[in-house]
């Protein structure tokens, strides 16, 4: 029961490695939160209270958590290249019987992550510049404060083509993450995105080598025991990428400036910017899967009960 168990969710946590690292790529560090107890601890904000996941009944829908971390990468969009920190993504997976996931992120959003500093800053993502607006701008932000700009990718819709048999292989497309990136800085104003909801960057990692995988049983609330009624699959070391998502235009940036500030930075780093031109890489991904090992057992209440263990390793 157990090996059958292990393998499945290995295959599911193997997948959700990869998209998760892929989507936390570039972020925002928020605050602290709990740490759970045991073999609980990474899976300190999955959604075990979400209506789908207390919803599934162990039987046609089992719940399961996941949390993906990688401690830097890069990503490449463009002419512009940007090196990322610490990245930490969390979700909830719901498995159907009929082969299919379903993924649930948490209320507050899957997305923790060390902010990500643009090279150069605005000189370099807009300066020089043939219009003289901008050139104006350039010319006050030499050796200026004013010169960082942070990014920052934000979800703008739920991950779709979900292939948990990709999870397993390398150099195949496991999920498509739709998201846009948020570039901050006090000339660009407020709304500086590159992707949107209605054209947004989709990213679909692959595994570029197969992780190293490991496995453990515990009880609810999070104690090692043989004899626990939940498993946790890590999967660990493995690098991820993706080179084939384009990268469209920037727009909404500039105070007032009629889309000036938009066509400097588009022409400047190369945006928009074909399939093919880009890339994202994740290094020393870490990825663990938690669910019960026998659901049906629980059945109608295994949402429920899953939902109940965590809260009593948190609480």
């Amino acid at each position: 029961m157990r090996f059958s168990l292990g393998a499945r969710v290995a295959t599911t946590a193997t997948a959700l490695g990869t998209a998760l690292g892929a989507f936390a790529s570039m972020g925002t560090a928020t605050a602290a939160v709990a740490v759970p107890n045991g073999e609980w601890a990474p899976f300190t904000r999955c959604p075990v209270d979400a209506p789908a996941m207390l919803a599934a009944d162990g039987l046609a829908r089992t719940p399961q958590c996941v949390v993906s971390t990688s401690p830097n990468g890069s990503i490449k969009l463009g002419k512009t290249t940007v090196t990322t920190g610490r990245t930490n993504l969390q979700i909830g997976v719901i498995q159907n019987s009929d082969g299919t996931s379903s993924v649930v992120a948490p209320a507050g959003g899957a997305l923790i992550a060390d902010s990500a500093t643009v090279p150069g800053g605005l000189l370099g993502l807009m300066c020089p510049s043939n219009i003289p607006a901008v050139t104006a701008i350039c010319e006050q932000l030499s050796n200026s404060s004013l010169n960082k700009i942070t990014a920052t990718v934000e979800s703008v819709g739920a991950p779709y083509d979900f292939n948990q048999t990709a999870g397993i292989l390398t150099d195949e497309p496991i999920v498509a993450l739709p998201v846009r990136i948020h570039l901050e800085n006090p000339f660009l104003g407020s709304k500086c995105y590159i992707g949107s909801a209605a054209k947004p960057i989709v990213l679909r990692p692959e595994n570029r080598q197969f992780p190293e995988f490991g496995m453990s049983f515990f009880r609810g609330d999070g104690t090692v025991a043989d004899d626990g009624e939940m498993s946790r699959i890590n999967l660990t070391g493995a690098t991820q990428n993706d080179s084939s998502f384009a990268v469209p235009g920037a727009s909404g940036c500039g105070l007032g400036l009629f889309g000036l500030i938009d066509a400097a930075v588009n022409a400047k780093t190369g945006l928009p910017s074909a399939a093919g031109n880009n890339s994202l890489t994740l290094n020393n991904a870490q990825t663990h899967l938690a669910g019960l090992n026998a659901p049906g057992t629980v059945a109608p209440d295994a949402g429920k009960h899953l939902s109940r263990n965590w809260h009593s390793a948190v609480e």
